[in-house]
């Protein structure tokens, strides 16, 4: 009889055990369903209202004395804390397509870390200059463009839209102040780095690679090339720009790079008239400026013009491929000045070398204050810029950065510049603390 009871007891206690973690899993689960609705720094995607409505920043800024090191503010730990617990989580690393391509764990990628005692480099009015451009582009086309919203694998360490915007914010600050007062900036001293931001190391994820311990760093250059604007004998291949109508009509998307080069919008072809010539180029000039993105023209007739990627083609670009053999095409249009990333030509963002990173945008994130650590003639190094670019080759990509490196007239030129840059990289990334 006594076994019975004993046996009824357990039953009854596993039972109501069971009842009591059924009703705090429901429970948790409708704080985590109503906090995804109710706070958008939680959300993956906070919609463009959301992000738009943390635009007041720069006045706040204006208002607290740069002078001294400024106290975090700690109101919004719980929230951090509550997102950084999902920092062991995986996360969906996404295609150029949005597609999801692979999952990680969010801890495999970043981790919390700390500058060394080295010389910072950077030209202080140029990275001043893109931050501004950037932060604007959140501004202005976060309705637009729904991309710049994805806190991407750093929302995994509690980094949101918000913390970007509130980081380019304070960087203009400091940066504007210690310009206009003729002063090393003190986002040069690690120290002060270190202490008003937190310093997040990226450690590389190359599914190809999975040795890889230290981010890669390419380089890209703007080139001047010589072009003429009517096709001749050595000006053969021409840039070619879409017309307005191909807004609606996307006829190009039906042509790999090889179509085009055949000659199907030439006299004669059979697309002929449906897109204008910008230029005509060199094969190798046509093949630069593809894979760069910006071209600087110096025309027969002595006026010069920049030239910038508008829309492809929609095949992707494939690793492992060279150049030439690549299906993906680009049509350019005029630009007056050096861009990077933007959701169509008109909204791109003015970009400057040697401060400015393109990037996987999508799973690292736009605007994000990139650190580079190395070693250089026997010292330590570190090298800030901004991910302000992005290229096919970057999407998905967490291993690499490709730099701006500078306007150059030979491709002997823009390597002979590069040999002094380290091609692996430590790297952190910033964010106001």
């Amino acid at each position: 009889m006594s076994m019975r009871f004993s046996q009824k007891l357990r039953l009854f206690a596993m039972g109501f055990a069971t009842f009591l973690v059924v009703g705090l899993a429901s429970s948790h689960l409708y704080i985590q369903s109503s906090q995804s609705k109710t706070n958008p720094i939680v959300a993956e995607n906070p919609t463009p209202q959301e992000l738009s409505q943390n635009q007041s920043f720069p006045n706040q800024l204006s208002k607290i004395s740069l002078s001294s090191n400024p106290v975090s503010s700690t109101s919004s730990l719980p929230q951090k804390n509550l997102i950084a617990q999902e920092a062991s989580e995986a996360v969906q690393v996404i295609d150029e397509q949005q597609n999801p391509k692979f999952s990680i764990q969010g801890s495999r990628v970043f981790s919390s870390g700390k500058l060394p005692k080295a010389k910072v480099t950077f030209d202080d009015n140029k990275l001043l200059k893109v931050i501004i451009n950037t932060r604007k582009y959140f501004q202005d086309y976060a309705a637009d463009d729904p991309s710049i919203a994805r806190t991407g694998v750093l929302g995994t360490q509690g980094v949101t839209v918000e913390d970007v915007l509130k980081t380019l914010d304070f960087m203009t600050a400091v940066l504007e102040e210690d310009i206009s007062n003729n002063r090393p900036t003190r986002l040069k001293d690690p120290s002060f780095i270190n202490e008003n931001f937190r310093v997040i190391r990226w450690t590389p994820y190359n599914p190809q690679k999975p040795e890889q311990n230290k981010v890669r760093l390419t380089k890209y250059a703007v080139f001047t090339h010589p072009a003429s604007r009517t096709r001749t004998s050595t000006f053969n291949t021409a840039l070619y720009s879409l017309k307005d109508d191909a807004l609606t009509d996307k006829f190009y998307v039906k042509y790999t790079k090889q179509d085009v080069l055949s000659g199907i919008y030439e006299p004669g072809g059979k697309e002929a008239g449906r897109v204008e010539p910008l230029a005509y180029l060199t094969r190798t000039g046509l093949e630069e400026a593809l894979m760069e993105g910006t071209v600087l023209i110096n025309f027969t007739d002595g006026s010069q013009a920049f030239f910038n990627v508008d829309r492809n083609n929609e095949i992707p670009f494939v690793r492992g491929v060279a150049p030439r053999q690549q299906k993906r095409y680009w049509y350019f249009r005029q630009v007056d000045a050096i861009k990077g990333y933007g959701y169509k030509i008109d909204a791109k963002i003015s970009i400057e070398p040697g401060v400015t990173f393109a990037g996987d945008v999508l799973n690292i994130g736009l605007g994000r204050i990139a650190m580079l650590e190395y070693n250089q003639g026997g010292q330590r190094n570190l090298r800030m810029g901004i991910i302000a670019d992005t290229g096919g080759a970057f999407l998905p990509n967490l291993y690499q950065l490709d730099f701006l490196s500078g306007i150059f007239a030979s491709q002997q030129e823009f390597k002979q510049y590069i040999k002094q840059l380290p091609e692996f990289v430590n790297a952190y990334i910033l964010v106001k603390s």
